[in-house]
């Protein structure tokens, strides 16, 4: 009985799977555009992202997180002349080379008048005459703006200005606020509770401007890792190109050793960040919010790299005996390469084009989290708002994350599958031409649907997986161990899994059938199906060790950030940036590595699709080489004497009788 199923615009008209044999080996030339309705979808979806970025463009000011504002809604360090809010007084101002916040009086900053200045007090300010000196000497006026220099001394000084209250003490900049280098030395500090009241209001502010703030202040040095990673990558990858053989094992060791070096690094921070925190609780000194999630965040950093190295250590356990196998594969993939070298040149566009993807989203992420809109209180001072739409763009933003980025990295899979299919089922390579380049040109006209399509599964898959995620954080003390284990998402992590396996392989069919995205897909897994034995176990072993190759590039790159984010004082909360630098990291070791990833998925597809079609014989000859149909066979066979020495072993008698 054949079976009909509909879904999403999936449709299985019941074909068998024998009516589409050579579905790969006979590159459709006469093809049409693929997945449109999922395309257009897409489409609008970018015309949504765009207007976003307007939006938060039209409503936002990054710069309010990085240097705040004062207390008339002015931004610090910045002209605001084109910001003018109505019904206050002093907005409007230019304040560019002010970056400093200055509090009229520091022992009640929550009600005390904010001015921008150029430098904070550098020592203690008793009389006003001291006030003018040191305003005349370095520029930075404590007063309010419209205050002359030359009344300095018969101002009126209170809370609310014009002038600050004396004494004014020497004070540094933290956060860019201005605030006295050593509390403790404020007159009555301990029985008015007045370094607890800055420091309750420093931890008062966002803990996402705190983030910020330090990714706007380390922006340069994050690219500069990345490039970092790249040039990790491209050593691997010239490794594997040219050193197969030998260089499988040196990888491996490279690899637990850069694991076991990032994880001691981050461990040595922890350590240096407990220490320094235990001595200024020991002195009484109030601790700052933002080191105490910096130490928090480094010891969840500690445990989770400590975790993926025993894991690390683990596989490594496990496939110790089966990395040989891989050595030839890898092999073939070089002479792969070595017909087609441009093959290399595509991840080098996929990070350039990842790249200008985050920069954008992060930046329209600055702008989104400052659309907030002013509200003016009796004092006469600027507060702001959220603005009431922001809450539901934050979503969206979220998706497009997701979708884009799995897009960028679906379309150079879709390239490097199609361009080695083709390569594969050329028996005169002579004749090859150029298929890369027709893979692209391809892509661009006929299936940016269909990579669209497999993207955005995905994307669904890990939208759900992320809530659920959220909701284990919730469920933590609930006794019902079952509904823990869903709320962690290990279904939709294995489904994620599958499913990007399952495009991988369908974007290969796709590229050289014609076909749209579910035809394609249901092709693929015909095919790998009928090969479980011979795919899976070499795949698996493959993609572990290629896996552990990312996992070294992002320890050695993390590692390099922490030691480079350390040795900057002007960042107090760089566990974000190490930790973004990290994600960056692997997606570019992804983009590079995964070009061999890709390769032999694509001719373990195409060696299946082969060995179906033909036999070897002069008449239906293989169209793979002759070294890669022995090692396959050689590798299928030694699998299953490994399977017949387990189930045998499994079901020997025990050799002593049983102890009653």
């Amino acid at each position: 009985m054949k079976l009909t199923i509909m879904s999403g615009g999936c449709c299985y008209n019941g074909k068998d799977a024998k009516d589409e044999k050579g579905l790969l080996s006979n590159p459709r030339r006469n093809r049409g555009c693929t997945d449109i309705l999922v395309f257009l979808i897409f489409v609008f979806f970018i015309c949504g992202l765009i207007f976003l970025g307007a939006f938060s463009l039209s409503k936002g000011d990054p710069f309010r997180l990085v240097y705040g504002t004062d207390s008339f809604g002015n931004t610090c360090d910045e002209d605001n002349s084109e910001r003018i809010i109505a019904g206050v007084r002093h907005s409007g101002r230019n304040l560019k080379g002010r970056p400093h916040l200055f509090f009229m009086n520091i022992k009640e900053p929550d009600t005390s008048m904010r001015i921008c200045v150029n430098k904070c007090p550098e020592n203690d300010i008793i009389t006003p005459r001291d006030l003018f000196d040191f305003s005349q000497q370095t520029g930075s006026l404590l007063c309010r703006y419209d205050i002359d220099l030359s009344v300095y001394d018969v101002a009126n000084r209170s809370i609310h200005g014009p002038c600050p209250l004396l004494p004014i003490y020497k004070s540094e900049s933290l956060l860019n606020w201005c605030i006295p280098r050593e509390l403790v030395e404020i007159e009555g500090w301990l029985e008015n509770n007045i370094a607890n009241n800055v420091i309750a209001y420093i931890n008062k502010s966002n803990i996402f401007q705190k983030v910020l703030r330090d990714l706007y202040a380390s922006w340069n040095v994050v690219i500069a890792l990345c490039f970092v990673a790249v040039a990790f990558s491209v050593i691997l990858v010239l490794l594997i190109r040219f050193f197969a053989s030998v260089v499988v094992w040196l990888m491996v060791a490279l690899a637990v050793l850069a694991s076991m070096v990032g994880t001691a690094f981050v461990w040595w921070t922890f350590i240096s960040y407990k220490n320094k925190l235990d001595m200024e609780e020991s002195l009484r000194i109030p601790l700052l919010e933002v080191d105490i999630n910096s130490e928090n965040a480094f010891l969840l950093f500690s445990i989770v790299t400590t975790i993926l190295t025993v894991i690390l250590l683990l596989i490594l356990l496990v496939l110790r005996k089966r990395i040989i196998f891989v050595v030839a594969l890898l092999q073939e993939a070089g002479s792969c390469v070595s017909a087609m070298p441009l093959l290399l040149i595509q991840p080098l566009w996929t990070f350039i084009l990842l790249l200008m993807f985050f920069v954008y989203w992060v930046t329209v992420l600055a702008f989104l989290s400052t659309a907030e809109t002013p509200t003016v209180t009796e004092q006469g001072y600027v507060l702001f708002a959220k603005h009431e739409t922001v809450t539901y763009f934050w979503w969206f933003h979220l998706v497009g994350l997701i979708w884009v980025s799995e897009f960028i990295l679906n379309c150079q899979s879709f390239v490097v599958s199609g361009a080695v299919a083709r390569w594969y089922f050329t028996r005169d390579k002579s004749q090859l031409g150029f298929p890369i380049l027709g893979t692209v040109g391809r892509l661009i006209v006929f299936h940016q649907g269909s990579v669209a399509f497999g993207s955005l599964i995905l994307t669904l898959v890990k939208i759900p997986k992320m809530i659920l995620e959220f909701f284990s954080k919730k469920l933590r003390s609930s006794e019902n161990q079952c509904v823990q284990g869903c709320a962690r998402g290990c279904c939709c992590w294995c489904v994620e899994k599958c499913l990007k396996y399952l495009n991988a392989n369908a974007y290969t069919v796709v590229a050289i059938s014609g076909k749209n995205f579910c035809t394609s897909a249901r092709k693929s897994y015909y095919i790998l199906v009928g090969n479980a034995l011979k795919v899976l176990a070499m795949n698996c072993v493959s993609n572990e060790l290629l896996f552990i190759c990312k996992v070294a590039v992002m320890a050695a790159t993390s590692a390099v950030s922490v030691i480079w984010f350390k040795s900057q004082e002007d960042l107090h909360f760089y566990a974000i940036p190490v930790l973004l630098v990290s994600v960056f990291s692997y997606y570019v070791a992804h983009c590079f590595l995964s070009v061999y990833e890709m390769v032999i998925n694509a001719l373990l597809l195409c060696f299946c699709e082969d060995r179906d079609l033909n036999d070897g014989s002069p008449e239906r000859p293989y169209f793979g080489s002759k070294s890669l149909m022995a090692h396959m066979s050689e590798c299928s066979q030694a699998l299953n004497n490994l399977s017949k020495c387990r189930q045998r072993s499994s079901l020997e008698p025990e050799t002593e009788p049983a102890q009653v």
